[in-house]
């Protein structure tokens, strides 16, 4: 035997039937050109295949194995020594039960058929030796953990193609893939161009995938709901989509990550081909998917993405015309019919047409001769055709052959193929002349039929096979809430690291509404690239990243490590309240405006908040903004904050609270008439009542002592005018008195000389005079001294009035009251009321990955 070839057993003679010694020598390169084995149950299709899968890895030749029954898990039952105890584990107590044999007779039995089989098939111990450790096996098992998971949300990332050199190909990749996706919720037969569900869906993909950003489960609900595009086509999203429909598709997609069923379906290894094509050390797999556990549903689900992930892989491959891999498909019924269009069928179409190329074999098995498209296998290379169950099978296979196998006369392979016993094919290889019939060689494994889910850990443990990749992180289900227009969210980018500034606050000086909080690092922390839609009139907000690096650390009373570096910012909801309260009493001289705030991050799902104990004093709410930062990240929205009909209670709630909690203080003076409000100061408000007290006094006073001003004036005025007749009485008195003695004078001189009579006579006139002048001055005096006496009284009076008037407005400048001033409902106005998206910074610091808050008070 060649040892480049596949030895797959023996030519038989057609005329005799009976086989030859001449062995079947199959060039593998010829199976880049693909190959169908058909044949009924009993035929050998699945010793034959065994046998091509077993040839596969003697010549170092990977594969991916798709087993829908589970009959493929004997390519792991490897017995090189062919020992009894070595098959004993495998025999199937139910068929030597009906034998009646015991297992260990049944084992004996076993043993020693390989054993001869074999010997008469040339096959010794070394190369049984050399399939063992020729490849490294394993059985994979999606939606399950008995063999090694299979986490097929990795299907959703990017492929490693560029989207502009590939854009039809992935194009076709997304729409496989949204077909298998909305196969597996039920949407069957649905028409790519037609359906919104798969255009929105394929839309979605595109957008990421066109980018190289990878998409998972969870970020494909959530823009089902809030896409990331304004328009598909020429119509709105809203208009081609509506929001409501878009809920119902969302809800429909989120059962998958809500069933716990589907656990298992969201762990293990990820849909890595070439991993699963090759070890790390470069040595080939075989990898074997067990699908018997699955219904069809799910089935069709991985078989699609399956085929999708290895059309990708191939197109990352140079060209080749040798075998490069293979891809075996043990049941092709349902997957490749020929007139319905099941997801999986453009990925195996592409590949029957394109595979070659990269040197990709396709070995494709069925029982099922009717319902196969033998015009997509009109180029496969080589048939292999066994024993047929009905006529009608054959009629429909030579049918399907008189295009697809080179023009064959039907008359010819009808005869060849009705020949056919066991284990005896028809291979028609289009690289060869005529097609032969052949008797395929005993297998190598031990063929124990098809196994149970329960038997796969001991066969993977029979190979030492395990898990060799990280497990990816387990997605939550996505809390579904009222969708709303919302902005699209961007890849994720560089973020922009504020910078610091010399003040920094500590944390214990900060409101219980910012106290940051650190060491969030599971990967479902982190969230998603997609901002969650909030409920129809809830309002959102972003709250800036006033904290440098260094001042994230400060606040959260952490050393900060020098080799600390900002991975990104994820938005996490909080309720953000604030209200403008007017406070107006124009009898108290109050025009003022509160501003009353409150940020929650802790909020009861009931939604019950003591606002008290949330009062934000941070920076203004001024600085908040409409839009994230490119390329956050979001955590999902909780109740009540995704809950419309709380949302609007609570605002009636805070309302209620400030309109209790608003006063302000004003300051009154009834008496003086003097109020101050709140922006008034106590010194200002004493200066105004001092003032107003000194104009009140001077008024009263200039009022009540008018008419003793007037009295005064009146005596003062008598006063001036006695003391003027009285200076002109005293001067009359003094001329009176020099007469009056002058006239003594002469009347002495008289009484010696003549005229007596007359000189007395002018003597006594005079001194009359003079006695009557004093008398007027001695009037004057008098009038005088009762004048200054009576203004004296007067001024007196003046100034005791003066200062009781002083005394009594003096005090009142002390009578000082406050007055709470209390607004109305109406001056309550709610400005800022909704969610606020709150930034943390994701910080990498070495083997860390920390969370810090990347807003706080200034």
């Amino acid at each position: 035997m060649a040892e480049d070839t596949f030895y797959l057993g023996r030519l038989v003679d057609a005329k005799t039937a009976k086989p030859t010694n001449n062995p079947v020598q199959y060039d593998p390169a010829d199976l880049t050109t693909h190959a169908v084995v058909t044949g009924m149950t009993g035929s050998g299709k699945t010793g034959l295949c065994v046998a091509l899968l077993e040839e596969a890895a003697l010549q170092n030749v990977p594969a991916i194995i798709i087993d829908p029954k589970g009959d493929l898990t004997n390519l792991l039952l490897h017995f090189p020594d062919l020992m009894p105890q070595d098959f004993q584990p495998w025999i199937d107590p139910e068929m030597a039960r009906r034998a009646d044999k015991s297992l260990e007779d049944a084992a004996d039995e076993a043993a020693t058929a390989w054993q001869n089989g074999l010997k008469e098939w040339g096959i010794g111990t070394e190369r049984l030796r050399a399939l063992q450790n020729a490849v490294k096996f394993a059985i994979y098992t999606p939606g399950s953990d008995s063999g090694i998971p299979v986490s097929v949300l990795s299907s959703l990332a990017a492929p490693g193609l560029d989207w502009e050199s590939n854009r039809e190909v992935l194009r076709e990749r997304i729409s496989s893939t949204v077909t298998a996706l909305l196969g597996l919720v039920g949407m069957n037969d649905i028409d790519p161009i037609r359906s919104r569900e798969h255009i929105l869906l394929s839309n979605i993909f595109e957008f990421h995938w066109s980018e190289g950003n990878d998409l998972d489960l969870t970020e494909l609900i959530l823009q089902t709901q809030t896409p990331p595009f304004q328009n598909l086509g020429a119509f709105p999203v809203d208009t081609f989509f509506p929001q409501k429909d878009r809920m119902e598709l969302a809800m429909v997609l989120n059962n998958i990550l809500a069933a716990p069923a589907f656990e298992t379906w969201r762990e293990g290894e990820t849909l890595d081909v070439q991993s699963m094509l090759f070890a790390p050390d470069g040595r080939p797999r075989h990898s074997i998917f067990y699908l018997a556990h699955l219904s069809d549903g799910e089935r069709m689900f991985f078989v699609t993405l399956l085929l999708s992930a290895v059309e990708t892989w191939m197109r990352t491959q140079t060209g080749s015309n040798a075998l490069r891999a293979l891809l075996y498909m043990d049941e092709i019924y349902g997957y490749l019919p020929p007139t319905a269009n099941p997801p999986s069928k453009q990925p195996l179409l592409r590949m029957l047409k394109q595979a070659r190329a990269f040197g990709l074999g396709l070995l494709l098995a069925t029982q099922n001769p009717v319902d196969m498209d033998y015009k997509a296998l009109s180029n496969t290379g080589t048939w292999f055709i066994g024993k047929l169950q009905t006529e009608r099978d054959k009629n429909r296979l030579l049918d399907g052959l008189e295009s697809a196998a080179g023009g064959i006369p039907r008359a010819a392979m009808d005869k060849l193929i009705s020949s056919l016993g066991k284990r005896v094919f028809v291979m028609h290889n289009v690289h060869e002349k005529m097609p032969v019939l052949i008797q395929s060689r005993w297998a190598m494994n031990f063929l124990a039929g098809p196994m149970t889910r329960a038997q796969i850990p001991a066969l993977n443990q029979l190979v030492n096979a395990s898990t060799s990749l990280s497990t990816p992180p387990v997605a939550a289900p996505v809390p579904m809430k009222k969708p709303s227009p919302q902005p699209s969210v961007e890849s994720f980018q560089p973020v922009a690291i504020p910078s610091a500034v010399s003040s920094q606050p500590s944390a214990s000086s900060q409101p219980a509404s910012i106290q940051p909080s650190i060491n969030r690092q599971t990967s479902t922390t982190n969230g998603t690239s997609t901002k969650p839609s909030i409920p129809a009139g809830v309002r959102e907000y972003f709250l800036p990243q006033n904290y440098s690096l260094p001042e994230a650390f400060q606040a959260a009373q952490r050393v900060m490590p020098s080799e600390a570096m900002i991975q990104g910012i994820v938005y996490r909801p909080s309720l953000l309240a604030s209200a403008q309260v007017r406070l107006l009493d124009r009898k108290h001289g109050v025009d003022s405006e509160l501003v009353k705030a409150a940020l929650v991050d802790s909020l009861d799902r009931r939604g019950i908040v003591r606002w008290d104990d949330f009062s934000y004093s941070g920076p203004s709410l001024d600085k908040i903004e409409s839009m994230p930062a490119a390329s956050a990240r979001f955590s999902t929205i909780d109740a009540p904050l995704n809950d419309s009909k709380l949302m609007t209670a609570l605002q009636k709630d805070f309302t209620d609270w400030v309109f209790r909690n608003s006063e302000v203080t004003a300051r009154a003076n009834i008496k003086l008439k003097v109020f101050g409000g709140p922006d008034v100061s106590q010194a200002d408000f004493m200066k105004a009542c001092a003032d107003a007290a000194r104009d009140a006094r001077d008024s009263e006073i200039a009022k009540k002592t008018s008419a003793i001003e007037r009295k005064i004036k009146t005596l003062e005025d008598k006063l001036a005018r006695e003391e003027r007749e009285l200076r002109e009485d005293q001067a009359e008195l003094q001329n009176r008195n020099i007469e009056s003695g002058a006239n003594l004078l002469e009347l002495g001189a008289g009484l010696v000389g003549l005229g007596r009579k007359k000189n007395v006579t002018t003597q006594f006139t005079k001194h009359r005079l003079a006695q009557s002048a004093k008398a007027e001055v001695e009037e004057s005096e008098e009038a005088i001294a009762q004048y200054k006496k009576d203004l004296t009284a007067l001024l007196r009076e003046r100034d005791d009035m003066t200062a009781e008037i002083n005394d009594r407005w003096g005090s009142l400048v002390n009578e000082i009251s406050e007055v709470a001033i209390k607004p109305r409902k109406t001056d309550v106005y709610v400005n800022i009321f909704g969610v606020a998206w709150k930034p943390y910074y994701i910080i990498q610091a070495g083997a860390e990955t920390v969370e810090l808050p990347a807003f706080g008070a200034d």
